[in-house]
């Protein structure tokens, strides 16, 4: 039987082995491209192995003075934001598990029309400008289409439903305490799991957005870094394709278009691989009690 186990297990490190060097070879792969120079990925291609190590890209990047203030704006709003969205995602999910509460089934049904209907992009955005006139502010950034997932509501509930016993909670009401103490001292300590599983996908939502930069933000300053480094990119490929004037063509040769892709791709998703080792544990804790038992 030992043997058998232990046959198993040698098996399993060699499949997860591989799986992990399936995972880690693009990306490697993406970060040497990144350090290589344009003529060799051009001539050569991409390779785990730069024939020519240059931080031309990179220079590229850095050489935008508004960078690291994108940073520290995309770093804020996605701290902010992700505090915001797991209060009112966590508050929504224990409401909607109170039972006897009134029009309980009328605010289901508001959270899961919103999971399967939208009023679109034009409406949005007429919506939040002309309404609630954030435009060029630092909350175009954080409220519109981040703020609240009605999907993410509902693996909160379950988990709620499936995770926290029921006769604590009727213990407590019973005992007098509130349902603002029951959700504070009761339920959220006992949600660490789901709470950081909705906390991190909401950290990827915000750090990876750029959509609410390109229709609500028009001040430099408050600029996300995602939204930077899309500018970036853009403004690279046409004058990479823009050869009829002289003085566009010879711009153009000193713009590392292919390594450019790399190198903003190594920029914006280093801190997330950084960030998830610390999430990882609670993420698949969370996500699969809180989906698979709902």
């Amino acid at each position: 039987m030992v043997k058998k186990d232990t046959g198993f297990q040698i098996m399993d490190n060699v499949i997860m082995s591989i799986l992990s060097i399936l995972v880690l070879f693009p990306i490697l792969v993406l970060i040497m491209s990144s350090m290589s120079s344009e003529s060799d990925v051009m001539k050569y291609g991409y390779s785990l192995i730069p024939r020519q190590f240059d931080l031309t890209a990179y220079q590229y990047i850095f050489k935008e003075g508004s960078i690291f203030h994108s940073y520290f704006i995309t770093i804020f709003v996605t701290l902010v934001g992700t505090v915001l969205s797991v209060i009112m995602t966590t508050m929504i999910s224990y409401t909607l598990t109170v039972p006897g509460l009134p029009g309980k089934k009328i605010l289901s049904f508001y959270v899961l029309f919103t999971m399967l209907f939208s009023g679109g992009l034009v409406p949005s955005y007429m919506m939040w400008s002309n309404i609630f006139h954030i435009k060029n502010t630092i909350y175009a950034l954080i409220v519109p289409s981040l703020m609240c997932s009605a999907f993410h509501i509902m693996i909160t509930r379950s988990y709620f439903q499936n995770n926290i016993p029921g006769e604590i909670l009727e213990s407590a009401r019973i005992d007098g305490m509130s349902e603002f103490g029951i959700f504070f001292k009761i339920v959220l300590p006992l949600s660490t799991p789901i709470i950081a599983t909705i906390g991190f996908m909401r950290v990827l939502m915000y750090w990876n957005d750029w959509t609410n930069s390109l229709y609500y933000i028009t001040d430099k300053k408050l600029v996300s870094i995602q939204a930077l480094l899309n500018n970036m990119l853009t403004n690279a490929q046409y004058l990479a394709q823009s050869m009829d004037a002289s003085m566009v063509a010879t711009d153009s040769a000193s713009v590392p278009s292919l390594t450019l892709r790399m190198s903003i791709a190594v920029v914006g998703m280093l801190p997330m691989i950084v960030l998830y080792p610390f999430f990882q544990k609670y993420y698949m804790k969370g996500l699969t009690v809180g989906a698979v038992k709902g």
